[in-house]
């Protein structure tokens, strides 16, 4: 079933009364609206309480059709005043008293049918299909099945973009954060709902905050998996504004989200259970602000030779996907001691003999190297190292350096 809604003036406001009933909208021109009401019978009852409700949600007077057949709908609606309902198989009798030019078509051939006396959908309706294919071609064999209810075409929805946004002007300034909330879930409440009825959710949360006699306030949150529910994003964004206050009162609040595919997994029936994604990252969250987002995330190797050279980046879901395949052989790890443990170092015919460190006093029986490291020579903090590695009384496997620059020695760590 297909239902048209037809009023001239507000053509927002038809497509927005179309979108509470249904997700599939066609908008046929400025003043006419078709959309899908299949399946709205389990809800709200007959065709008849459909137009019903239809009617009280548009809250102006409109002409309602409904029918099997969705250019059928747009005739009724356009031709007869009111509410319409048409019964399947009833469509050229409804239809058949409406006026020719309703109908689509060229200036030619309204102009022959004109001629030809035709003036109402019912009269085309009723001429010989060979005939009018003979005289009017294909454009004529289509304009009789319109008249006679069953061209039967698919509807062409209306593809909006994807665009979750929305915005709030306050009358009065709001300083604290807990009414500021209040607004935030308000606004955040609608945007996932949107999102819901398009099976997406969000990865990034913008907020900018107009602040009184302040520049504005932007934050922007990246999410390490899509998340769609409203309260895990009200408390991010708690979360966030409790670290970083906007530091004046707020006069306008607005709220992007950047719509992504759901997350979708599969677990296993033997695999343990791992905690959900959305308490997981507000414990990060909170974490974050309790000792630095820089000292919370991922560890990324930075492209540099420097030994340990590292920095925390945010979580994602991609860092954790690998297609190398796993080393054959069984490999060496270094323990690394941060910071590095200062040492004393006695040599033995130009060899490490013997270490000497707060929590290491050993006799060196084997040692491999050196191996020279240096480089940001060009920078604030350039190295030059020398390095060992080293085999103690007992077994026990160490990296030693020398730093060339100062001559004093270090301990690295130890291999596992």
């Amino acid at each position: 079933m297909y239902a048209c809604l037809h009023a001239t003036g507000n053509p927002a406001l038809l497509v927005e009364c179309a979108r509470h009933f249904s997700p599939r909208i066609e908008e046929t021109s400025e003043d006419t609206v078709l959309f899908d009401v299949r399946g709205l019978s389990s809800l709200i009852g007959s065709p008849e309480a459909i137009a019903e409700a239809i009617q009280n949600r548009a809250g102006i007077p409109v002409n309602i059709a409904i029918s099997a057949d969705p250019d059928a709908a747009i005739f009724a609606s356009r031709g007869i005043r009111g509410t319409t309902v048409i019964p399947p198989g009833g469509e050229a009798a409804v239809l058949r008293r409406l006026p020719l030019n309703l109908l689509p078509g060229s200036p030619d051939t309204a102009e022959l049918l004109d001629a030809w006396g035709i003036r109402t959908l019912g009269e085309l309706a009723a001429l010989p299909p060979l005939g009018i294919a003979a005289r009017l071609g294909p454009e004529g064999t289509y304009l009789q099945h319109l008249a006679q209810g069953r061209a039967g075409r698919q509807l062409r929805p209306l593809e909006d973009p994807l665009q979750f946004c929305d915005e709030l002007e306050l009358d009065d300034p709001v300083e604290l954060l807990e009414p500021l909330a209040f607004l935030l879930a308000r606004i955040l409440n609608g945007l996932c709902t949107r999102m819901a009825a398009r099976a997406v959710a969000t990865d990034e949360i913008r907020l900018v905050l107009t602040l009184e006699n302040a520049p504005e306030h932007r934050c922007t949150l990246r999410l390490p998996v899509p998340i769609a529910d409203g309260a895990t994003l009200l408390k991010l964004l708690q979360l966030e504004l409790a670290a970083r206050s906007p530091g004046a009162p707020v006069l306008k609040l607005r709220i992007e989200l950047n719509p992504v595919k759901p997350r979708i997994q599969q677990h296993g029936l033997f695999v343990a259970q791992s905690p959900e994604p959305q308490k997981l990252e507000i414990t990060l969250s909170r974490i974050a602000n309790l000792i630095g987002s820089e000292n919370v995330g991922t560890p990324e190797l930075l492209d540099t030779n420097r030994p340990d050279s590292f920095r925390m980046a945010r979580f994602s879901a991609a860092a954790y996907k690998t297609d190398s395949a796993p080393c054959p052989c069984e490999v060496l790890t270094l323990r690394r001691y941060r910071p590095p443990q200062i040492a004393q170092v006695r040599f033995d015919a130009e060899t490490p003999a013997h270490i000497s460190t707060a929590v290491l006093k050993s006799r060196i029986i084997a040692v491999a190297g050196p191996w020279r490291s240096s480089g940001d020579w060009w920078q604030n903090q350039p190295w030059d190292h020398s390095e060992w590695d080293i085999a103690v009384t007992g077994g026990a496997l160490y990296r030693i350096h020398e730093d060339l620059r100062t001559g004093r020695w270090f301990l690295e760590g130890n291999y596992d």
